[in-house]
């Protein structure tokens, strides 16, 4: 599967940033997310949904971000609200089919002080 990441860009601290990303073929059965990676460390978790619409959230975001899919469409999205300067960083989605992960081209997100 193919996945698109769009949605990324440059908001002040405590703004909002919807991410998007679009996959090439049928997502239904599979467990989507978004990681996040800043130069010089490894790539981390933000968030899981799985096909079901349970969701997994990393400490640093809970409370400020929401991810959602709508297996329809093909999208998953991450509505991020009240960013913050440490949520800098490119945002990747991704796609576990399997036990096989694929990922997406980053989308990157600048959140100022």
């Amino acid at each position: 599967v193919q996945l698109q990441a769009s949605g990324g860009g440059w908001v002040q601290s405590g703004g909002s940033l919807r991410l998007s990303c679009a996959a090439s073929g049928s997502i239904s059965s599979d467990v989507m997310g978004w990681y996040r990676q800043v130069p010089g460390k490894q790539r981390e978790f933000v968030a899981d949904i799985v096909s079901g619409g349970f969701t997994l959230y990393a400490d640093s975001v809970k409370g400020r971000f929401t991810i959602s899919r709508d297996n329809a469409k093909k999208t998953v999205s991450l509505q991020m609200n009240n960013l913050k300067p440490e949520d800098t960083a490119v945002y990747y989605c991704n796609a576990k089919r399997s036990g096989r992960p694929y990922w997406g081209q980053g989308t990157q997100v600048t959140v100022s002080s």
